[in-house]
């Protein structure tokens, strides 16, 4: 099955970019007439017909539409600090996509190695890794933002899960107006995920937290190559988050964070 992207979808018509009508009508040989999937990066995925095969600019006419297409039941924002190396962060990126995750949140840490992180290259990892494991939704990814500000002022919404609107600002296939906006639990699970002990909140493993959770709504914190600080730990925990582990192995940050989405998927996999 082929998917294509549209940046438009208005009039019951579907536009798609340079990139991708390149691809649709140079590379795959589509021409006018042939009946085409496309998806709005937003759930929702379109049956069409190819009316214009121009590769700088193609246009589609809707026949039918399927909500949700490749949906997951649950609500997933994974917090992560960008490696050191930016390509083992961009394969988490493409890999959470696969698995399924809604909101990606670079976070800067007091122990970042990598203090600046440029999201337009992800985006279009979440593009192309949403089409190749055929979802109609596309992971926004956030801009950067410190890993205090996002555990004591992330945007939520009216059910408490985490809202990117005030955090995305390029605007590129950025779905905040409507990501957050499905019906779902009320409840929220905040997990935060680091490797040293503290007595005082002794750590659980995330299978358990998973376990436990009757809601469908997840947030985990991921560190940087050093870990989170004790402070940011400790501000994570005021903050109503509970901490936990990925087992017995040393994880590198970028499999940490793939094994946390891949819990999470295999805790709502019927």
């Amino acid at each position: 099955m082929e998917l294509f992207y549209a940046y438009e979808v208005s009039g019951g018509m579907c536009l798609l970019d340079a990139e991708e009508s390149g691809h649709c009508v140079r590379v795959l040989r589509h021409r006018a007439g042939d009946e085409i999937d496309v998806i709005d990066g937003l759930g929702t995925l379109y049956h069409c017909t190819l009316l214009d095969d121009s590769p700088k600019g193609a246009r589609a006419q809707v026949l039918s539409t399927v909500p949700e297409f490749g949906a997951h039941p649950y609500h997933l924002t994974l917090g992560c600090c960008p490696t050191k190396n930016n390509d083992r962060f961009e394969w988490f990126v493409e890999k959470a996509t696969e698995l399924g995750v809604d909101n990606i949140v670079p976070l800067i840490g007091e122990r970042s190695e990598r203090r600046v992180y440029k999201t337009e290259r992800s985006r279009r990892i979440a593009l192309s890794a949403a089409k190749q494991s055929l979802k109609a939704r596309i992971p926004v990814v956030w801009e950067p933002m410190s890993v205090r500000s996002f555990v004591a002022n992330a945007p939520q919404d009216d059910k408490g899960r985490c809202h990117p609107a005030a955090a995305c600002q390029s605007g590129d296939t950025c779905q905040s107006e409507t990501i957050c906006h499905s019906e779902r639990s009320d409840e929220s699970l905040r997990l935060i995920a680091y490797c040293f002990e503290d007595d005082s909140a002794p750590r659980i493993s995330i299978r358990e937290a998973l376990a436990g959770f009757k809601g469908d709504s997840v947030t985990i914190l991921i560190g940087p190559e050093g870990d989170f600080s004790p402070e940011e730990a400790q501000l994570a925990l005021s903050q109503g988050y509970i901490p936990v582990h990925l087992g017995a192995s040393r994880l590198r940050t970028e499999t940490a964070a793939v094994t946390a989405v891949a819990a999470v998927y295999f805790r709502y996999l019927k």
